[in-house]
């Protein structure tokens, strides 16, 4: 029997699985939000669906895995809000993986955090992901979705490195002292996910992070150093220019651990830290 994936909200990390599973004889079906969008999901081997807009039954009914990877709002999951009675009707499926957030786990003031720490987010995004999670896990005990939550530090590979604004000179270390943040490359958000696919834990749920957090503006060093640039000079966060966006992420302090991913899934990163994952973007022109 064909493995078929059906994956809401097909982006940057679910398209990064995709590369792992297509050659492996895998069907993928990905919803996107635009033609434009469908027509480049298509060329990648992805078979595409506008959602909302899409009857979702069919593809439902003929997958054997989910993966979703759309944020919830205000008003909650939107795919369970649209979908719950069909994802219900439609269960159990072999796999299903919700991405999450390691926002949910709120500010630590620097100190550490694993899958185990209580949830107390400080930003309503974090918020919206802990009701996100816990709808998705009573779905999960209902209708045997066999779910699996993957919560996410902060995202970086090809075309998402920092690179482009060092070079352009809007780069900028914005200094917050004890800040430090915890990230992980593309590429090992697919192998974890990939890992988790082949080793089903229904009701695990995992951190995906690297193993070195670091402070923000060490990362920015680091880019400038590797492109033989100035490094951008250092701006304190009270009085920096931010986005309301920008300036919630320094809201919260953490460092988060991986070691379920290591020994429950025998993941080795390949990108263990931001050092090495720079140095590979710069290399190969992904950056």
């Amino acid at each position: 029997m064909t493995k078929t994936l059906l994956s809401f909200g097909h982006g940057y990390s679910a398209r990064a699985l995709s590369r792992l599973l297509l050659p492996e004889g895998w069907r993928i079906i990905g919803t996107t939000r635009s033609k434009q969008s469908a027509d480049n999901l298509r060329a990648e081997g992805i078979e595409p669906l506008v959602w909302p807009g899409a009857d979702m039954r069919p593809a439902l009914a003929e997958a054997t895995h989910l993966l979703t990877s759309i944020a919830p709002d205000e008003d909650g999951d939107p795919v369970l809000n649209a979908l719950g009675s069909e994802i219900a009707a439609a269960a159990p499926f072999e796999w299903t993986g919700y991405l999450s957030t390691t926002g949910v786990y709120g500010d630590h003031q620097g100190g550490w955090v694993d899958e185990t720490t209580a949830l107390t987010p400080s930003t309503k995004r974090g918020q919206y992901r802990v009701r996100a999670e816990a709808a998705w896990q009573a779905m999960a005990e209902n209708h045997s979705l066999n779910l699996h939550i993957f919560r996410l530090a902060g995202i970086y590979g090809p075309g998402r490195g920092p690179f482009a604004k060092v070079r352009d000179g809007t780069a900028r270390r914005i200094i917050k002292p004890g800040q430090v943040f915890s990230r992980i490359h593309v590429s090992d958000i697919a192998q974890v996910l990939a890992a988790s696919i082949a080793r089903p834990n229904p009701g695990a749920i995992y951190n995906l992070c690297d193993d070195d957090p670091a402070p923000p503006e060490d990362v920015i060093g680091y880019a400038a150093e590797l492109l033989g640039l100035p490094v951008p000079p250092a701006q304190n966060w009270e009085t920096a220019e931010m986005t309301p966006m920008a300036r919630s992420f320094y809201a919260e302090s953490k460092k988060v651990r991986n070691d379920r991913i290591k020994t429950e899934l025998g993941v080795r990163l390949k990108f263990p830290d931001y050092r090495k994952g720079l140095t590979a973007l710069l290399k190969e022109g992904g950056e």
